[in-house]
């Protein structure tokens, strides 16, 4: 996400503007931020993770939905796009323009730009959508996946996984991830995990 806000509005006229824009933008505290767009890597993994998750999801009452699709944090007033996102049960969305408010799983692929503020402000304001049951992040270069997910009494629990043999499972969706599936056909990805286990 850019750094600078282009101009400030009213949430009315963000929503008004992105119906008609052919580029997605963030909104929040009255300010828009352009998103720029993805490396082949951050999308491929998105993709993976979309595709695994959907194939399990087909015969339950839960929706895999893709980058495209605006979710709303009702309570800080943010507007973003994250990669990947389900929802379970009826989905509760805004007009102008379908705009969720209700996620039960948000994946976010980690990239230089976007991993400090996916890590940190952003899970802040995710954490407050009353919904939401886990959130992953995935890094889009090498094998490793982080899960937080929320317990019965509000606490969040963190879990990560780095082999590619390893197997995250999602218990809010009743799914689970297989890494070698998240990153199938990642390029480089055999030679970075060679190097990086003779530096250790």
């Amino acid at each position: 996400m850019s750094l600078r806000p282009k101009t400030r509005l009213t949430i009315a006229e963000y929503l008004e503007m992105e119906l008609a824009s052919e580029e997605k933008h963030e909104f929040y505290d009255g300010e828009i931020y352009a998103m720029g767009g993805a490396s082949f890597s951050h999308a491929l993994v998105a993709g993976n993770v979309a595709r695994q998750l959907g194939a399990q999801l087909s015969r339950k009452p839960c929706r895999v939905l893709s980058s495209d699709l605006r979710v709303k944090v009702s309570r800080s007033g943010l507007y973003t796009y994250p990669d990947v996102v389900v929802v379970c049960g009826v989905p509760s969305l805004e007009q102008p323009g379908d705009t969720l408010s209700n996620p039960t799983l948000i994946v976010e692929v980690l990239s230089e730009s976007t991993e400090r503020k996916d890590r940190g402000w952003k899970f802040e304001q995710y954490r407050t959508i009353e919904s939401l049951v886990e959130y992953l992040l995935v890094s889009q270069d090498t094998p490793r996946l982080e899960l937080f997910s929320r317990e019965p009494d509000g606490r969040w629990i963190y879990a990560a996984e780095n082999r590619l043999e390893a197997v995250v499972l999602l218990g809010s969706i009743e799914c689970e991830l297989r890494l070698a599936d998240v990153y199938e056909k990642v390029e480089g990805l055999r030679e970075r995990l060679a190097s990086y286990e003779v530096s250790i």
